[in-house]
């Protein structure tokens, strides 16, 4: 869980961020508009992506598909956003309607970016946040692009692959 910020080495003066999480939800994408299929453990292979997953499957039609971009790998999502989006906007989204890999819970998800951390027994970098699009409300049928816009998800990079569990720790490289 989120330690906020312990104290760095005493000479440099300098905070470092602390925190443990853990896997909360796995889900694979093998189409675009095709429902989330929920995993017991996924298996990220580095420089490639995740077996099973869309992007590893071939060559994918539909929004965003055609970019190349390494850092769409794996992408996580925070427990406590779905029960953000139940108190603030009254919106009940599952973990597969989100359209992220992992939703992981007590991992400060938007402090990553540009910081390496392991996920299980894989090792991550993370590239940037993970903004929705539009088209996550037809796929959902829910009106969830407004509340959701400022709650991103985290696109990583997988540096050192493996399998991931449900109930595996999130933890800083640090």
């Amino acid at each position: 869980m989120l330690d906020t910020f312990s104290a760095g080495p005493a000479q440099s003066g300098a905070a470092q961020l602390g925190w443990t999480g853990v896997v909360r939800f796995l889900h694979l994408a093998p189409r675009a508009f095709l429902p989330m299929r929920a995993a017991e453990s996924i298996t990220l292979v580095a420089g490639r992506g995740i077996e099973g997953d869309r992007y590893m499957v071939g060559r994918e039609e539909g929004f965003y598909s055609h970019k190349p971009e390494e850092g769409r790998q794996v992408t996580l999502f925070e427990l406590e956003t779905l029960i953000a989006l139940k108190r603030d906007a009254g919106i009940e989204l599952g973990p597969e309607e989100h359209r992220r890999n992992v939703t992981v819970e007590g991992v400060p998800l938007n402090h990553l970016v540009g910081r390496r951390f392991w996920l299980g027994e894989t090792l991550l970098e993370a590239t940037r946040l993970s903004v929705p699009c539009r088209h996550i409300e037809e796929i959902t049928g829910k009106a969830i692009f407004d509340p959701l816009i400022n709650r991103s998800g985290l696109n990583c990079r997988i540096l050192q692959g493996g399998t991931v569990r449900l109930g595996d720790t999130v933890r800083n490289a640090a």
